[in-house]
């Protein structure tokens, strides 16, 4: 039997208007616990939106967002991310002139907030450094700790952004389009990082490569036009006649991951 925290994050009648135009109508998202859960859809399927309602950047026209259980719908970005919902950036153009180690660290720092304003100078934010290596370990950067994020490559751009999220510990990791833009060395790299740092962890995916979808997401939310569609496994979602035909020509080649 299901109980209501089976789900970490879930939506109920989730809607966004802009000015008449619903970018999201009345969705239902069911997020399982320690489970990798992708948001799919053609361009302009509300995916982004839906997204940013999650995060709380937007705020709901209608509807409600659920956190283990508790309305969470009127809170703001930095509310959810204090209590374990915590979204990735492209962090790439941030700070370009500082090292890899110094970007997650003021990452850090900065989403941890008000608790550490006591911390005057830089060097006590050594405290934090165990943490920062700890995170560069996981994904794959400790090498590159003192390297200026400028000089990494794109792959490894996206790969310091996760480790700047890990750092924070989320309870529920949020990435937005974490393989756009990539190479298929980089994709396949990224794609077995999210699943390493998912262990133990919830993450929220909004990704339009389906070859990762396909390799690493339990379940798949599929939006067309605001609504939800089809959710499901792969599978499940892939042999769908109607996702089939909201991806059509084409992108139904993409679908099946070619």
């Amino acid at each position: 039997m299901e109980h209501k925290t089976d789900f970490v994050i879930e939506t109920r009648g989730l809607t966004k208007e802009f000015l008449g135009f619903i970018a999201v109508n009345d969705v239902n998202l069911k997020v399982r616990r320690h489970t990798i859960h992708a948001i799919i859809g053609p361009n302009g399927a509300g995916k982004s939106t839906c997204f940013n309602l999650i995060t709380k950047f937007l705020t709901p026209t209608h509807g409600e967002i659920l956190f283990n259980g508790n309305d969470i719908t009127r809170h703001s970005p930095s509310q959810i991310a204090r209590e374990g919902v915590v979204r990735s950036f492209q962090i790439s153009a941030v700070f370009p002139h500082m090292t890899v180690l110094e970007n997650v660290r003021i990452g850090l720092q900065r989403r941890l907030g008000t608790s550490f304003h006591f911390w005057k100078s830089d060097s006590t934010l050594d405290i934090l450094n165990d943490r920062v290596l700890d995170a560069l370990e996981q994904v794959g950067l400790a090498e590159f700790a003192q390297e200026e994020a400028v000089n990494l490559p794109y792959g490894r751009k996206r790969a310091l952004e996760i480790a700047t999220t890990l750092a924070i510990n989320p309870e529920v990791m949020l990435l937005d389009e974490p393989t756009q833009g990539m190479g298929h060395e980089d994709v396949e790299r990224v794609t077995e990082l999210i699943k390493k740092v998912s262990a133990g962890r919830t993450v929220i995916m909004v990704e339009h490569n389906m070859n990762v979808v396909s390799n690493i997401a339990d379940t798949i939310s599929v939006l067309q036009r605001g609504q939800m569609i089809a959710e499901g496994n792969y599978q499940t979602v892939s042999s769908n006649p109607q996702v089939m035909e909201a991806y059509m020509g084409s992108a139904d080649a993409e679908l099946q991951g070619h």
